[in-house]
């Protein structure tokens, strides 16, 4: 209901007065249409029995008019209903911020103690001579030129005259004046056409080396290193990578070797190359 009919209303309902005089004037009208009677007694009965019906008729008038007064006052001054509040549903709370921490490279895997691993086997290093090559950590390449003395060690590289026109062995001979308490013999033999795997040998006791075969790159690598505990005795010892390879005479100028060693006085290292034919 809005606030101008409403206050029409009240202003109707306080300004409305019954006017008595009226209402018994039109009922005293509506007794005397009737038909007359034809004896005085019976005017003088009706005459008497009209005016109770008067006052009754003027009070139940009187009465329906103050009701329908109070009704029309109630109905102005009942305030209107409450209207339904609808409670909105409360905001998701704001999820925090992920920081985001400057990326950072994974943990390398430890190397294992060495007296875990399998005989055979280098820490780093993939299948042995006997197994096929697998591809493992890149090796650092020996570095360019040779260098083939180093303190109390020395090396050379060599195709044996043993090879033939399909297969080959490449020797690296190493001549130490000390004891070595490490050592590790590097051999990469360069990918040329039909260059395969086919074993390795050495003069040392095989038992004192962890070997790995192992294709890097463009290179077939052999690696032998000396096991914890074990030393190279003083002498001239051979580390040999055998392979098949094409048909036919085979360039080894890309072939290439490097020996690391600790002698009792310090470190050693010496690397070279091999022939350019094998």
């Amino acid at each position: 209901m809005t606030e101008e009919l409403r206050n029409l209303l009240r202003e109707s309902a306080e300004a409305h007065q019954p006017d008595r005089a009226r209402i018994l004037a039109r009922v005293e009208r509506g007794t005397t249409r009737r038909e007359p009677l034809t004896r005085p007694h019976d005017r003088e009965r009706t005459r008497a029995l009209s005016w109770p019906k008067v006052v009754l008729a003027t009070l139940a008038t009187a009465g329906a008019l103050a009701v329908s007064s109070y009704a029309v006052a109630a109905l102005v001054h009942a305030p209107d209903p409450p209207r339904p509040t609808i409670a909105a549903d409360p905001a998701p709370p704001a999820s925090p911020s992920a920081t985001v921490s400057p990326e950072a490279s994974p943990p390398s895997a430890p190397t294992p103690p060495a007296a875990d691993l399998a005989p055979g086997r280098s820490a780093t290093d993939g299948p042995t001579a006997s197994g096929s090559p697998s591809t493992g950590p890149r090796s650092t390449p020996p570095s360019a030129g040779t260098h083939t003395e180093d303190g109390p060690l020395w090396a050379d590289g060599s195709v044996d005259p043993h090879s033939t026109v399909h297969w080959s062995q490449s020797n690296v001979t190493l001549k130490t004046r000390g004891t070595l308490t490490a050592l590790t013999v590097e051999l990469r033999i360069a990918m040329t056409d039909g260059v395969k795997n086919t074993g390795s040998r050495q003069t040392l006791p095989a038992g004192d080396f962890d070997l790995s075969v192992r294709e890097d790159g463009r290179f077939l690598v052999y690696r032998w290193t000396l096991k914890p505990g074990r030393t190279v005795p003083v002498g001239q010892h051979l580390f040999a990578g055998r392979y098949d390879h094409a048909t036919g005479g085979r360039d080894a100028n890309d072939d290439t070797y490097r020996a690391d060693a600790t002698p009792t006085d310090g470190r050693a290292a010496v690397w070279g190359d091999f022939a350019r034919t094998a």
